[in-house]
């Protein structure tokens, strides 16, 4: 998926989060949305989820080379964000098969397959809420990469992964990259982001900032 951001700015009351925001993220590529705690890295990503309008600017999609309408577009894409919650009162296999009635499944993966590629043993029949906040975070992953979309969108994907989890999910990006355009957000976590081809200093367009560098 392509999309386009637009002399983009998100504002809250009269604070401006970022602003005069131009970037072309190209289908297939992987970019990283870089800043520290706070500076609007989560706001970013929402305003290109659509779950929040800018302020000014557009933000258009293409996919292949159709625009899609914003208001269409949360089906073309799968988060996986902090403030994402799980359905604690459901089992593993309950929880895949939720999400599956609303997402297609990428092609040659099988609705079993979901639960044994977590690597959780003799997890799949108990509730969510009983996981660690590690084995949640792997679930919430999982969801994402086999969701057959465009266009996957990961904020801070590997808080609370050890380092076997780390290592699981740079596998998984490996394993269900193809051609999918993704967005990551991290506090400059370069494990979260090595493979990334390009990048965002959210910074870089907060109106003080911009002064500063004209």
């Amino acid at each position: 998926m392509k999309i386009i951001l637009d002399h983009t700015g998100k504002r809250f009351n009269t604070e401006w989060i970022f602003r005069d925001l131009d970037y072309t993220f190209e289908k297939g590529t992987a970019i990283a949305i870089l800043g520290r705690n706070g500076s609007g890295k989560s706001t970013l990503l929402q305003v290109i989820s659509g779950n929040l309008h800018p302020t000014e600017g557009t933000v258009r999609y293409y996919h292949p080379e159709r625009e899609v309408s914003n208001h269409r577009i949360f089906r073309h894409l799968a988060i996986v964000a902090p403030y994402q919650e799980l359905i604690e009162e459901f089992t593993l296999e309950e929880m895949v098969r939720f999400h599956f009635s609303f997402k297609k499944l990428v092609p040659g993966i099988a609705l079993e397959d979901a639960s044994k590629m977590l690597g959780f043993r003799a997890a799949g029949r108990k509730p969510i809420r009983l996981f660690s906040s590690g084995m949640k975070q792997r679930v919430k992953l999982l969801l994402a990469f086999l969701s057959d979309v465009p266009l996957l969108l990961l904020d801070e994907p590997t808080m609370n992964l050890d380092r076997p989890g780390v290592e699981w999910y740079l596998k998984l990006v490996g394993d269900f990259r193809d051609d999918r355009t993704l967005i990551i957000c991290s506090n400059l976590q370069q494990q979260e982001t090595a493979f990334c081809t390009g990048q965002i200093l959210v910074e870089d367009f907060k109106p003080a900032k911009k002064k500063e560098q004209g």
